[in-house]
């Protein structure tokens, strides 16, 4: 490909984002990728369900990997906040770093926002695997642990009935107000204690959070989850009229495209199920279809 000026922006060096830009990359794309800063794949002490890796990984080292790899085959990738993002014809510009980025597409990897407790030191207790936030990644090991799940509506009491497949020792302490909990009759069935109170008080010992208090009274726990939810970091699609669904999340049709033309969304802003390999997934379909969109227009498919 002849130029320097990059074809595509991604938005994200998250999952997502590196695995499109090692996609396009490849397609002898010219890529921009956008690294706002500490995706939340850099958060996970170690995955046991990354595929490849029966060992284990952190996500610092996945993150390492999948930048490397695509840098490797010459996407660049610069951190930056993009600023702003709007349509020029048939393309965009995108405000990065104090200067116009022009783009012929996007792909929005700008994944979501965790609710986390208001508890001290809350980001390097997910760090070390004391406050955790998905138990679909991790829920294998609190297999007959003592876990608590904090929650603030009817989403704390459905991961706490998740959590019930690897424990009988499953608390949910519900710290929103009491009237955006009535599942009661389902906790009881599950066998899921039930505390309903403010947390007051932390304590973060060794490897257990020892942590747990509600007027003055402590209780340890082996695994602390929360579930709080997320908001989708959906802003500079909403700034161009992208649909989205209900919770916020962008729409995309089976190629990963967003109501708006050559605005495409792949990882944790597209759907609820946050998983790297989902989110990898979705960055090849788009990847894909963003090159073969391209081909198309410069008259490089068969009619």
């Amino acid at each position: 490909m002849t130029g320097r000026d990059p074809e595509i922006l991604i938005v994200g060096a998250g999952p997502a984002g590196l695995t499109a830009a090692t996609y396009l990359a490849r397609f002898r794309r010219r890529v921009l990728v956008a690294d706002g800063g500490a995706p939340r794949a850099c958060w996970i002490p170690v995955s046991h369900n990354m595929p490849g890796f029966p060992q284990g990984i952190t996500g610092d080292a996945i993150l390492k990997r999948m930048t490397d790899q695509a840098v490797e085959y010459g996407a660049v990738v610069e951190a930056g906040q993009v600023e702003a993002l709007k349509r020029d014809g048939d393309g965009f510009v995108a405000k990065l770093n104090g200067r116009e980025v022009r783009v012929r597409a996007v792909l929005m990897a700008t994944g979501v926002i965790d609710h986390h407790p208001d508890l001290p030191g809350v980001e390097r207790a997910i760090e070390r695997s004391l406050v955790r936030i998905c138990p679909i990644c991790d829920g294998y090991e609190a297999i007959d642990k003592a876990v608590a799940v904090i929650g603030h509506d009817g989403k704390g009491v459905r991961e706490a009935a998740f959590l019930r497949t690897y424990s009988d020792r499953v608390t949910l302490i519900h710290i929103g107000p009491a009237d955006a909990l009535d599942e009661m009759a389902e906790l009881t069935r599950l066998g899921i204690e039930l505390i309903r109170a403010p947390i007051d008080n932390v304590r973060l010992d060794g490897d257990r959070v020892t942590a747990l208090s509600w007027g003055g009274a402590f209780r340890t726990f082996d695994l602390v989850y929360s579930a709080l939810g997320t908001s989708p970091n959906a802003g500079l699609a909403d700034g161009l009229g992208a649909r989205t669904g209900d919770d916020g999340r962008l729409f995309v049709d089976p190629h990963q495209q967003t109501s708006i033309a050559g605005l495409y969304a792949a990882g944790d802003v597209v759907r609820g199920l946050n998983q790297i390999a989902v989110a990898s997934a979705e960055a090849a379909v788009a990847a894909t279809a963003i090159h073969n969109s391209l081909r198309e227009a410069d008259g490089w498919t068969v009619a």
